[in-house]
């Protein structure tokens, strides 16, 4: 068993996102831009692929839904990866870190399988990570207890030593329904505190 580790979030945590950043792209008209990541392609409506919705479905009712709008849904699965524009500042650089002080490092994401299976190979930083469990891959999300179950089990981690990071507050609950410590993210200068008072790095 870990007796000591450190689970992160991605999104948010690690990487930036937001569906403006492609879309900002596509949609010159501030107001639009606005009106359509609020009423078409919404945070609420993506997390049902999150949940382990396919895209094969989503994508024909939202078009069905929304007509005149297939070119931007279609962009919305093509592109996604432009909805990440790139790392939080500082927080990959606390990942390394931690992998260098010999910190065993697992994540937990609220992450769409399909868009992980596109995201995840361009960000070497994975690397360093023993495991990282995907709610759409196994149709579990935060802040459901259950997958946090799964992560210790899984991982093969010993709760009492584990640092949950996320920027819900919610999923910190979550983690810490369970027995996990659990940090909620505001950024990575604040975080590294916590994991210096923790003893998970020295200043």
């Amino acid at each position: 068993m870990i007796r000591r580790s450190v689970i992160f979030d991605v999104g948010r945590v690690l990487f930036d996102w937001d569906l403006r950043h492609l879309f900002a792209k596509l949609i010159d008209d501030k107001d639009r831009l606005e009106w359509f990541v609020t009423h078409v392609v919404t945070p609420e409506w993506h997390f049902q692929h999150d949940a382990g919705r396919p895209l094969a479905d989503m994508l024909p009712e939202l078009k069905a839904a929304f007509p005149g709008h297939d070119d931007l849904v279609d962009a919305y699965a093509a592109r996604f990866n432009e909805t990440i524009p790139g790392p939080m500042p500082g927080s990959l650089e606390l990942v390394e870190r931690l992998d260098a002080a010999g910190v065993p490092l697992f994540a937990i994401t609220n992450f769409g399988h399909e868009f992980w299976e596109g995201f995840r190979p361009t960000q070497p930083v994975f690397d360093r990570f023993r495991d990282i469990i995907v709610s759409g891959t196994e149709k579990l999300m935060k802040p459901d207890p259950a997958i946090y179950r799964l992560a210790i089990e899984r991982f093969g981690i010993d709760p009492a030593g584990a640092l949950f990071i996320d920027d819900v507050a919610a999923n910190v609950a979550g983690a810490e329904s369970v027995g996990i410590a659990g940090h909620r993210f505001i950024d990575a200068p604040t975080l590294e505190r916590e994991l210096v008072a923790r003893g998970y790095l020295v200043d």
